[in-house]
């Protein structure tokens, strides 16, 4: 019998509950008109009604996504519907199916510490948990439960510790030695210490030895070196599902002859197996490595299950694409066995068969998501009554209608049919920028809110700000979520990386080679000779050994390298510095006098410009925000700092003579378009000049297409111009027809004149000479 309950804004109050009682008692049901985005909305609501049932019940859900991309999407928005739930990542393998290469080292240490968190834990989790995994990883085999449970590694200060035995351990599961820890996966041993970057660690640790115990675990920053805090213990889990022991060499050398033949010289991945070191792509053998192996099934004990739409015919596609990628490997062998030496494991070992895919699912409690409504012969179902939301596609495409009114109208319309609204942005920066535009529009200006939760406690029909990475709203009874790309149309983000620190020019030492020239802040120039160990109160100390003038030498403590510069390599021609002599000291005194000699002219040439006038443009923020969405990516962070500094600059007052740097690609464009869109609203021309025809054409179309719609005029000249367009631009171009000009030296022309220029744009100055920066 079907049954059909319609949900309010918050899903538990309505159909949660039908879906509760299918769930808890094993059964299928879909969830109708649930469409992306909402949907984790329900599994978080599930997530914790099911948390409050019944003692030692699982608090658990599994969602399973149709790819990566849509598993990420549905995380940020979990994340921010229900911020008190745990959310645990597995994700799927970053290569194909039978590669050459490894899945990457991120990956595998994101499975690793998941797999290592549920094989450890109890039946029930100590808040309401959401797995979110994808159809590619649910359909692959995975290393047994009891196997990852078993290989941890924990310690404690204070605690006997063998450090091979630890670094023997560090290697057979998957770490990597490196000179210097950065990235995780990696190890390092110096002496005494042992550096390490654990997957389930958010910064590398530093253990220190003094013999066989342990008397320090302590934090530090990959990029300075620095330590950053203690730590109480030490609890590892496996960096990779491949484990190289003695016992599982034995194994895979056996099931390997086995399976493909005795014939084993000249195998790559034989040999190197047998020396106990990783080979590429090892991983795609796996079942070589175990006496059996789990799926994720085995995992999640008894969690039910919440499918994405189009999840069957994901696995469908998925488990031809493993069937093509076998033929492929084993056609290729079977042809030429010479040259292929690559012998694949049929895909029965390595992944589910399409009959064991049906018969797991069976066996389990399981919902599936679905936009559309249900038919009338489907079967268990319940009704969330949500819909997507509405795309302003319309209106963008007519040139007579504003997007940012439209949308302003819609968002008061809901707000009056009773539905609390939130706008989801990109990013900090969009989020801004819409805010300002719609309230420009005569929408009160919305607050910010960091989760939904916030937005609950603004009010039944409040509307609100929000970051949120949705491709489309959608819309509840009481609830409507509306997109930035809803509004703008597809966006193209970009994730942000993490931004280096540059106050340590010498932070390690992989910076240094043997010969080279260093400069010690007190000692001055010496020659880095290399690594010592030296026994100092009886504990052994890893120091950098530098030679100065006369044989003297110098122990420095690693932990001390930041008191170094690198001066140069050793062909360089130069005298070295003698130990407690006063020639450094005399340098360093006649250096810091010139500079402050530097340094009061310095500052007199910028108390000349500081008195200097000019007009003050500001940004009108409603039309400038408007003209900011146009963009269609999101900025940088060294991007939107160079774009507050160049405004900041045009609203001072004072003239400007800003050097923008950057690679190509990142973004010094957008930079110019915001400084050109900012002085010619304010009734100033802008010029913009390129050293080639064809970067004054590319500029020219940019700029054009940016501006389109907007009151102002942009024109060009370039010898690719014709004599008429030329003519007819330089006339416009002085009675002020022409906002901003773009074109090569041929702007420099002595005939060009302009009405009131107020800002000059040089790409690439370094193509033009002292003469034309003058012009």
């Amino acid at each position: 019998m079907k049954q059909r309950l319609k949900a309010q804004a918050n899903p538990a109050l309505g159909a949660l509950n039908a879906a509760l009682s299918r769930l808890k008692a094993g059964e299928k049901v879909s969830f109708t008109r649930a469409p992306e985005g909402f949907d984790a909305f329900v599994a978080g609501d599930l997530a914790r009604a099911l948390g409050a049932g019944a003692e030692g019940e699982a608090a658990v859900v599994v969602h399973v996504a149709r790819d990566a991309g849509r598993s990420a999407q549905f995380r940020e928005t979990l994340a921010f519907c229900a911020p008190a739930i745990e959310i645990l990542e597995i994700p799927g393998w970053d290569c194909q199916p039978y590669d050459r290469v490894s899945p990457s080292a991120a990956v595998a240490s994101r499975r690793m510490t998941a797999f290592a968190r549920l094989a450890r834990s109890k039946s029930s989790a100590e808040r309401p948990r959401v797995i979110a995994t994808t159809v590619d990883c649910l359909l692959q085999r995975v290393p047994p439960r009891a196997k990852i449970a078993a290989d941890t590694f924990s310690a404690a200060p204070g605690n006997m510790v063998e450090m091979d035995l630890l670094t023997q351990w560090l290697a057979g599961n998957g770490f990597l030695r490196a000179s210097t820890v950065r990235e995780p996966g990696e190890f390092a041993q110096r002496g005494g210490i042992v550096d390490l970057f654990a997957p389930s660690m958010p910064a590398p640790i530093r253990l220190d030895f003094f013999g066989n115990t342990l008397e320090s675990i302590r934090a530090f920053d990959p990029e300075t070196q620095r330590t950053t805090g203690q730590l109480r213990a030490l609890d590892l889990v496996p960096m990779s599902e491949l484990r190289l022991s003695t016992e599982s060499m034995r194994r895979f050398r056996q099931a390997y002859t086995v399976r493909f033949g005795g014939e084993t010289r000249g195998d790559a991945l034989y040999e190197t197996i047998s020396e106990g070191r990783r080979h590429p792509g090892a991983e795609h053998w796996l079942p070589l490595f175990y006496d059996r192996l789990d799926t994720l099934f085995d995992y999640f004990g008894a969690a039910p299950l919440l499918f994405d739409a189009h999840c069957d015919e994901a696995a469908h596609e998925r488990l031809e694409q493993i069937a093509d990628y076998y033929e492929a490997r084993k056609s290729a062998y079977d042809l030429d066995p010479g040259r292929s030496n690559y012998k694949p494991l049929p895909p029965a070992a390595l992944y589910l068969s399409a009959d064991e895919w049906r018969l797991l699912l069976d066996a389990r409690a399981q919902a599936r998501f679905s936009p559309a409504e249900a038919p009338p012969t489907e079967g268990a179902s319940v009704d969330f009554g949500a819909r997507p939301g509405r795309d302003f596609a319309p209106e963008r495409n007519q040139p007579d209608t504003n997007v940012f009114e439209a949308a302003a109208d819609h968002i008061k319309a809901l707000a009056a049919e009773g539905k609390r609204v939130v706008i989801a942005a990109f990013s900090e920066g969009s989020r801004e920028r819409l805010g300002h535009v719609l309230a420009e529009h005569g929408l009160a200006p919305p607050p910010l809110v960091s989760n939904f939760p916030a937005a609950l406690a603004l009010g039944k029909t409040a509307v609100s700000l929000a970051v949120l990475g949705l491709e489309h709203g959608f819309e509840a009874d009481s609830l409507a979520v509306i997109g930035e790309q809803d509004i703008l149309g597809d966006r193209l983000v970009r994730r942000r990386r993490k931004s280096k620190k540059t106050e340590n020019l010498l932070g390690e030492m992989s910076a240094l080679s043997a010969g080279d020239l260093v400069v010690h802040v007190d000692h001055g120039i010496g020659r880095f000779i290399g690594l010592e160990t030296i026994t100092a109160a009886g504990a052994p100390h890893d120091c950098l050994e530098i030679h100065y003038e006369g044989g003297d030498k110098l122990y420095l403590p690693v932990e001390n390298i930041e008191l170094l510069s690198r001066y140069g390599s050793e062909d360089t021609e130069v005298a070295l510095d003698r130990l407690g002599g006063a020639g450094w000291q005399n340098r360093k005194a006649r250096m810091k006098k010139r500079i402050r000699e530097m340094a009061k002219g310095l500052i007199a040439i910028a108390a000349q410009r500081m008195l200097k006038q000019a007009p003050k443009l500001i940004t009108p923020e409603g039309l400038y925000d408007e003209f900011c969405a146009r963009f269609p990516y999101d900025e940088t962070e060294d991007q939107a700092q160079a774009i507050e500094a160049v405004l900041d600059d045009l609203a001072a007052g004072r003239p400007m003579d800003r050097l923008v740097c950057g690679d190509v690609g990142f973004g010094k464009t957008e930079v110019a378009l915001r400084a050109a869109f900012c002085t010619a609203i304010n009734g100033k021309q802008v010029a913009v000049v390129a050293p080639t025809t064809l970067l004054a054409r590319q500029h020219y179309k940019n700029f054009s297409k940016r501006f389109e719609g907007l009151p102002l005029r942009v024109g060009r000249l370039s010898r690719m111009v014709g004599a008429a367009e030329a003519r007819e631009t330089k006339k416009q171009l002085e009675s002020g027809a022409v906002d901003i000009l773009v074109g090569t030296h041929a702007i420099l022309g002595k005939t060009v004149a302009f009405k009131d220029l107020g800002l000059v744009v040089i790409d690439e100055e370094q193509h033009f000479g002292v003469a034309h920066k003058e012009r």
